[in-house]
């Protein structure tokens, strides 16, 4: 019995790629093909491995399911496990989630990035990360700017409380819109029309549990907050202010980032993608980029800021799949903040729920309080209102995979209370 089959919901079908007109289905034919020609042109890789990742490419139209490669990888037993009942099966047949994370398992199996020698650790998806970070300087120093004013605005002339609600809640929407993050958020702290302007950004935050988790944060000062990391780069440094303010205001003793093993999904952050952007910033032209790389270089040095990385993270499976070890070290947190799409379809197993089913209903099994900061780019989602659905299809009909809509999602298991 997984922990799912306690709940008193049925599960729904899962997404999969062979429904025509879908995200899913666009995913396997275009997308994932487009990874694999950007992976080619962006590394050296020698013709034996160019070999491997075309074989790769037709096998997403041609091919069947098979067991990875010996290539040494640590999650080889996990992988033959996971893959028996898709033996034989097309890409299309596999659950849509199943089939991405097999996608780029396969593709480190094609690159010999678990193989001794000069390709063994190599990122294929290194370059793109450090171009987007590099093109995101200019952003980051503006954020860097505008954010040590917004605070000190904050310090000077608002009460304590008000002044903490204002820069989480700016702080929050920062992490939750990414690499697509409107630098008015920053802007309008100290100006006249600060609620106008702030509730101009939040209209496309189709649930906004913020106030609650205001809440429930003012009564744990100095516990443990755990995030679970989407991607590197600019996303990542969004995330960095967030870690610097819940340490600094001692909101949270400890910060654990939670990060995959190795890279996956093209820009998911890894361990390594952290200590190369705190490294990169603490040696930039902006003195307030520097302040908050070392800050953040120090909380790490002092233990008060932890990396962590489990294979869980790189598996294709549910959140209620996860192993006892990972789910008794989750309970340990005070709150988990899980970043992303990818995470989110995780936890709701990536299934057709109703799109008015409350989240807590579904997410019950989490060992500890969560809140999912996510954009919508695949179509899942829980907790809307009937009419709300309905004038978003009317007002944006691909405003389930666009990335412009985003939601706050705060939830107590009962299992955490």
């Amino acid at each position: 019995m997984n922990e799912f089959e306690t709940s008193d919901l049925l599960l729904p079908l899962p997404v999969m790629p062979l429904e025509e007109n879908t995200f899913a289905n666009y995913t396997i034919v275009c997308r994932l093909p487009g990874v694999i020609e950007r992976v080619i042109k962006e590394n050296n890789f020698p013709p034996p491995i160019m070999q491997e990742l075309e074989s790769l490419l037709a096998d997403l139209f041609e091919g069947r399911v098979r067991p990875l490669k010996n290539d040494q990888g640590p999650d080889l037993v996990a992988w033959e496990s996971y893959l028996k009942p898709f033996q034989g099966k097309s890409w299309f047949n596999l659950p849509f989630y199943f089939a991405e994370a097999y996608f780029f398992r396969r593709l480190l199996e094609a690159t010999n990035y678990f193989v001794p020698g000069i390709w063994q650790g190599i990122d294929p998806f290194g370059y793109q990360k450090r171009l987007s970070l590099e093109k995101s300087m200019d952003t980051i120093r503006v954020m860097s700017d505008r954010a040590r004013v917004a605070q000190e605005y904050c310090l000077t002339t608002l009460p304590q409380q008000k002044t903490y609600q204002v820069l989480i809640t700016t702080l929050l929407q920062t992490a939750l819109w990414g690499n697509q993050v409107d630098l008015s958020l920053w802007l309008v702290i100290g100006e006249d029309h600060t609620n106008r302007d702030l509730h101009q950004q939040q209209t496309h935050i189709l649930v906004d549990d913020t106030y609650n988790l205001l809440n429930y944060l003012s009564k744990i000062q100095g516990q443990r907050i755990y995030l679970i990391i989407d991607n590197a780069s600019f996303e990542l440094v969004c995330d960095f202010f967030l870690i610097d303010f819940l340490l600094s205001t001692q909101t949270a003793h400890t910060v654990y980032l939670h990060l995959k093993v190795y890279p996956t999904f093209v820009s998911d952050a890894i361990s390594q993608d952290v200590f190369y952007t705190l490294e990169r910033l603490a040696n930039d032209a902006s003195e307030n980029v520097r302040i908050l790389a070392t800050r953040l270089q120090e909380y790490i040095a002092t233990g008060r800021l932890i990396c962590q990385d489990d294979l869980f993270w790189n598996a294709p499976l549910a959140f209620w799949k996860m192993p006892k070890s990972l789910k008794e070290e989750l309970a340990k947190a005070s709150l988990v903040v899980i970043k992303g799409d990818a995470n989110y379809r995780r936890i709701l197993g990536d299934r057709h729920w109703l799109f008015t089913t409350p989240l807590s209903d579904i997410a019950n099994y989490f060992p500890a309080p969560f809140v999912a900061v996510r954009n919508l780019r695949s179509e899942i989602v829980t907790n809307l209102e009937p009419d709300q659905i309905e004038i978003l299809n009317e007002q944006d009909p691909l405003w389930l995979t666009n990335g412009q809509w985003g939601i706050i999602q705060f939830v107590i298991p009962e299992k955490a209370e």
